[in-house]
């Protein structure tokens, strides 16, 4: 029955009109999200290359041989030398696909990936999205399938990789150091143990220390904890580490003496450092010598110079309370410091694209209303000192939004695969100089990120406790 209110009924037009229109914007979304899918799968077409879960083919095929009785690493795949190279822990957590089909196993693998991804995406988004009045999940329905349509995640989802996974574990600390900072600002959380553990972050560490323990690279970030003396994540991630490896020993003892004293150190085993997808500096180094083999003591020189750079600016982000870049910085590090890193190891690009884009809304954001002034001509009755104002240059983190394209752009075509050439049958300068430009293109880009990836002060502040405990005493040292 209409209201009525001093004689007038209320029929509530407008409510009408205002559901029309969310309605007509919802669907305007999901449009844009429906073509923003198309497109993807239209880059992954022309950019990429047949997927037929090679990768995940040579997992199956030896957990399925370990699970018969067999040596896990006296595997080889038909009609391939590859055979399994991650430790025994990461060959436990692979062992249920033994007894599914490739193509079973390789579904799960995708949607999982993906899944993780979309997670990950709504963690890292959820600020900026918040800032910037945004409905989150159309950011995130429009990330995801931009996220998949690049070298990295397209190649680990077509291969059946674990990258994301992985990315995914780390991430996960990241987002429990959120939550233990947002404890000590607001309070303890209430509630039953586990529920006081899980919402205060006090699993950080456990993410890091399981994909260590999957595989060897991330260990970079318990050092990077440690150097930022975030004590209590990186012990739990070094213990986390320790726990695992040394519970496989326990379950898989003769698989893990062999991984530990053979298989870690036969480099042949994973790849030739050369070949064009290893987008490392010890495979940017080896194409610019034209050699099969990295030159040892340049690749040295350069990767302890580059880890320097890296941790150091890794740590300057995280005391200026960007968390995220810092991740983002060590992530990077890591995949140009390894002997090998494949083009689908390098994940930690998308945060690296979205700190790109996201600084450059904050500094867009920060020019508006800044005003420049400069002084007017004197009048003819001699007052001088007017003044008018000029608004702040319009291009403010232009830069910023170029780089973000331009490095999004970079992965998306990758260029690197029509000036593939492998040694000793073709010289890595077939195609001039400019050719070993495009075949070294994402190492480059991955430097360059490692030196100048800008960091946004104050964005997601992790700080151990004892600092927030001493910011919330003093503010007035805080102003």
């Amino acid at each position: 029955m209409p209201a009525t209110v001093d004689g007038r009924t209320d029929t509530h037009t407008p409510s009408r009109w205002t559901w029309s229109r969310v309605d007509s914007r919802t669907v305007t979304r999901l449009a844009a999200v429906a073509l923003t899918c198309y497109l993807s799968w239209l880059a992954i077409g022309a950019f990429g290359r047949p997927y037929n879960f090679f990768d995940l083919k040579i997992y199956h095929g030896a957990v399925a041989w370990w699970a018969a009785g067999n040596d896990l690493y006296g595997f080889v795949a038909p009609r391939t030398t590859l055979g399994f190279t991650y430790p025994p822990f990461a060959a436990l957590t692979m062992l249920p696909m033994a007894p599914l089909r490739v193509g079973m196993a390789g579904l799960i693998n995708v949607l999982a990936s993906l899944g993780t991804l979309a997670v990950v995406l709504t963690a890292l988004l959820k600020p900026i999205a918040e800032r910037m009045r945004w409905p989150l999940w159309f950011g995130v329905a429009l990330a995801v399938p931009l996220a998949a349509a690049i070298e990295p995640v397209r190649e680990t989802l077509g291969y059946g990789q674990v990258n994301l996974l992985l990315f995914g574990l780390v991430m996960a600390d990241l987002i429990a150091l959120r939550w233990r900072a947002r404890r000590v600002l607001r309070g303890p959380v209430t509630g039953g143990l586990l529920r006081r553990c899980w919402l205060g972050g006090a699993w950080a560490g456990v993410g890091i220390g399981l994909a260590t323990a999957i595989k060897l690279t991330p260990a970079l970030f318990i050092v990077h904890l440690l150097l930022t003396r975030q004590w209590r994540a990186a012990f739990t991630a070094m213990a986390t580490a320790a726990g695992v490896t040394l519970a496989t020993f326990a379950v898989a003892g003769r698989a893990s003496t062999t991984y530990f004293t053979e298989v870690l150190w036969d480099t042949g085993r994973v790849g030739e450092p050369d070949a064009t997808p290893n987008q490392s500096l010890a495979g940017m180094l080896a194409r610019l010598y034209d050699s099969m083999e990295t030159p040892g003591l340049i690749y040295l020189a350069f990767a302890v110079l580059l880890l320097a750079v890296g941790l150091s600016r890794a740590a300057s982000a995280h005391a200026d309370g960007d968390e995220l870049t810092a991740f983002t910085i060590i992530g990077l590090t890591a995949n140009v410091i390894s002997p090998i890193s494949w083009t689908h190891h390098l994940v930690f690009v998308v945060p690296a694209v979205i700190i790109l884009a996201d600084a450059a809304s904050r500094r867009r954001a920060a020019s508006r209303g800044l005003r420049r002034t400069t002084a007017a001509p004197t009048g003819l009755n001699g007052i001088g000192g007017l003044r008018s104002p000029i608004w702040y240059p319009t291009l403010t983190g232009a830069r910023h939004a170029a780089a973000a394209v331009a490095l999004y752009a970079l992965f998306l075509i990758s260029p690197i695969w029509p000036y593939e050439h492998q040694l000793p049958a073709v010289s890595h300068y077939q195609d001039g100089l400019f050719g070993a430009l495009m075949e070294n293109s994402l190492a480059i880009a991955l430097i360059v990120l490692v030196a100048a990836l800008p960091w946004r002060p104050g964005a997601e502040p992790v700080f151990y406790p004892e600092h927030q405990r001493q910011d919330r005493r003093t503010p007035a040292l805080r102003a």
